[in-house]
């Protein structure tokens, strides 16, 4: 049998013909069950895994969306902008991180206040955008916070805070812990008006925010699986040299020990709120 080669090489697919183009974005991995999930069935579902209800965190702007009536929003203080003042350094400048947080186009600082309606209710919220460094409280956030709750008292409405943040921001120093205690002093002064103050903590609530004006409310509220503390659960283990129990720092966790009130669901949230503040406010 006679053998020979071929005049012409084996044919082969163009490189780019075998790549199929997916569109980045297009795909979510749920962090709870691992389930890959079109991207946009879970943004149609306020951002909640439709396979086992994992909450991914969501935009400030669109918290208030899912919370407020529709067209009631009306922002406070947007123009408000956090300073150097202590030309603060490490890898970067602290103006530095400011500038790209303002970049992203969020909000200009890491929470928007504002007054709007809740089922009819007139309220005064603000509400935490963690894409902004963490969602830290620094000068501005406390005193947007402190004008809400002040706000709340002089139009006589209840107040409403939702909580996301690595806590207090380091470049502000001692001026950022002050916000505790100047948040912490509103309230006791709306409190005396007897004005109703409903905290919803969502993941993560940690550091200086929770140790101070997010666990003071009437009504303390979480999203299921929320990270809520202090120090995070690494932090304490080392100090300790002891295992923590599971779930610990978890709302449900917290629930169980008397520290938040109760769990809601996000698709929820505004009906609860709803009826709270229908038993505990009164124009």
């Amino acid at each position: 049998m006679a053998w020979f080669k071929r005049d012409r090489a084996p044919f082969k697919a163009n490189e780019d013909e075998k790549k199929v183009k997916v569109p980045e974005g297009l795909w979510t991995k749920c962090q709870n069950c691992s389930e890959v999930i079109l991207s946009r069935d879970i943004e149609e579902n306020l951002n909640v895994c439709p396979n086992c209800s994992f909450h991914f965190r969501v935009s400030a702007r669109k918290r208030l969306a899912i919370l407020l009536d529709e067209g009631t929003f009306d922002e406070h203080d947007a123009n408000m902008v956090s300073v150097d003042f202590l030309e603060f350094k490490d890898s970067k400048s602290y103006q530095v991180r400011i500038d790209a947080a303002v970049a992203k186009g969020g909000s200009k600082d890491a929470i928007i206040c504002g007054g709007g309606k809740l089922n009819g209710i007139p309220v005064q919220i603000g509400v935490f955008d963690f894409s902004f460094m963490g969602g830290s409280m620094g000068s501005v956030v406390g005193e947007k916070i402190t004008r809400a709750i002040e706000r709340g008292i002089e139009q006589h409405t209840p107040v409403i805070v939702v909580s996301a943040s690595g806590g207090a921001r380091m470049q502000e120093s001692i001026l950022s812990l002050m916000q505790m205690a100047k948040t912490s002093a509103a309230l006791a002064k709306l409190k005396a008006e007897g004005l109703p103050f409903v905290s919803i903590l969502t993941d993560p609530t940690t550091g200086g925010v929770t140790a101070s004006f997010a666990m003071l409310g009437d009504i303390n509220m979480a999203e299921p699986r929320a990270l809520i503390g202090f120090a995070g659960p690494r932090v304490i283990e080392q100090t300790i040299r002891q295992k923590l129990p599971e779930g610990f720092q978890r709302a449900e966790y917290l629930l169980d020990h008397g520290m938040v009130d109760l769990i809601v669901e996000r698709k929820d949230m505004k009906k609860t709120l709803g009826n709270i503040l229908s038993m505990l406010y009164h124009r």
